[in-house]
């Protein structure tokens, strides 16, 4: 079978091939009804642009990457369906890559990325190796972290107030009388956890109250190893009375660890999570959660992307945004008075 090419689409239109350029990139002077009558004769002749082609002669493929580490988690998944959704409104396809926070992963997807000449990446996993980017950004090729953070690296960034949302949840704590705490924390690495866990700490510094580095634990950053790790916390000799878990994963977890010790949440123990997914409202009890203002950050990081594409920016955003508390169910009063 014969591949349509785009000199059929303009031999079947009546125009030259150069029209038919413009009117797929949105350039020249190309009236709307004719851009349409074009665009309906690639659709009959089932004509699809060389994605490849474009990007030899230095055009857009109007495709972007996107770095997360696991789509599988409630709270990547949104941020890519939401980018999905923005890149379609732009004419712009999608191709999201799960890194797992693990740096062979996020070295290997750049790599595979820049192959297929990708107009840009965005980035909301951790990179451990700043290394791993700096060659992209020499080359003016666009990045724009979102909810994550790279030393070293001059790129857009956009952000959650990690710290204060960690600072808020131990007021929130503090209120509710607790004294006796711990945490279950992501890899160290990864920079929000790092700051939820140091906002934390300060919240209780400031209180007074310092939180002993052995009541702090990293975990996977998954539903099993939250649970795993709670369960050990709930069998020590000094059960704490809440735990503040730095994902929505972990404290999900501790739930069911609490569940199956038969401690009641909330009036033997609180537990307080963080992003406020949708599987926050859906647990029971409700999940106590630091909101994250998803959609406006994952908006304000796709329009720097986009704007990157047209001319090179010699100053780099940092935008940072405050979180919320979203008070449920599964945090109340300390039992010990």
């Amino acid at each position: 079978m014969k591949t349509t090419t785009i000199y059929d689409v303009a031999r079947e239109a009546g125009v030259s091939i150069a029209t038919v350029s413009n009117a797929i990139n949105g350039k020249g002077k190309v009236s709307n009804k004719k851009r349409d009558e074009i665009l309906e004769v690639m659709k009959r002749l089932q004509y699809q642009p060389s994605v490849i082609a474009s990007a030899l002669m230095g055009k857009k493929t109007y495709t972007i990457g996107l770095l997360i580490p696991d789509v599988s988690n409630p709270f990547f998944s949104e941020i890519a369906r939401t980018v999905e959704d923005l890149a379609h409104s732009e004419g712009y396809s999608v191709i999201v890559c799960s890194t797992d926070n693990k740096d062979e992963r996020v070295e290997k997807y750049i790599r595979l990325l820049d192959q297929k000449n990708v107009d840009g990446i965005l980035i909301g996993t951790g990179v451990g190796n700043a290394d791993i980017l700096a060659l992209h950004v020499e080359k003016y090729f666009p990045i724009v972290m979102i909810a994550r953070e790279t030393a070293g690296i001059a790129v857009h960034r956009v952000l959650n107030d990690d710290f204060k949302g960690g600072t808020i949840a131990a007021e929130h704590l503090l209120e509710k009388g607790h004294r006796k705490m711990a945490v279950l924390s992501e890899d160290f690495n990864v920079s929000s956890s790092f700051e939820r866990v140091r906002g934390f700490r300060f919240g209780l510094f400031e209180a007074g109250i310092s939180l002993d580095p052995k009541n702090i634990f990293a975990c996977e950053s998954n539903i099993k190893d939250g649970k795993r790790v709670a369960s050990e916390i709930l069998h020590g000799a000094e059960r704490p009375t809440a735990l503040f878990c730095c994902n929505d994963l972990l404290a999900i977890g501790a739930l069911q660890a609490a569940k199956e010790e038969g401690i009641s949440v909330p009036e033997q123990l609180s537990i307080i999570g963080f992003d406020d997914t949708i599987l926050s409202t859906v647990t029971n009890p409700t999940l106590t959660t630091i909101a994250q203002p998803m959609n406006q950050m994952v908006k304000m990081a796709f329009d720097l992307l986009i704007g990157s594409l047209d001319h090179t920016d010699d100053i780099k955003q940092r935008i940072v945004l405050q979180p919320e508390l979203v008070i449920r169910e599964s945090t109340g009063n300390s039992p010990i008075k």
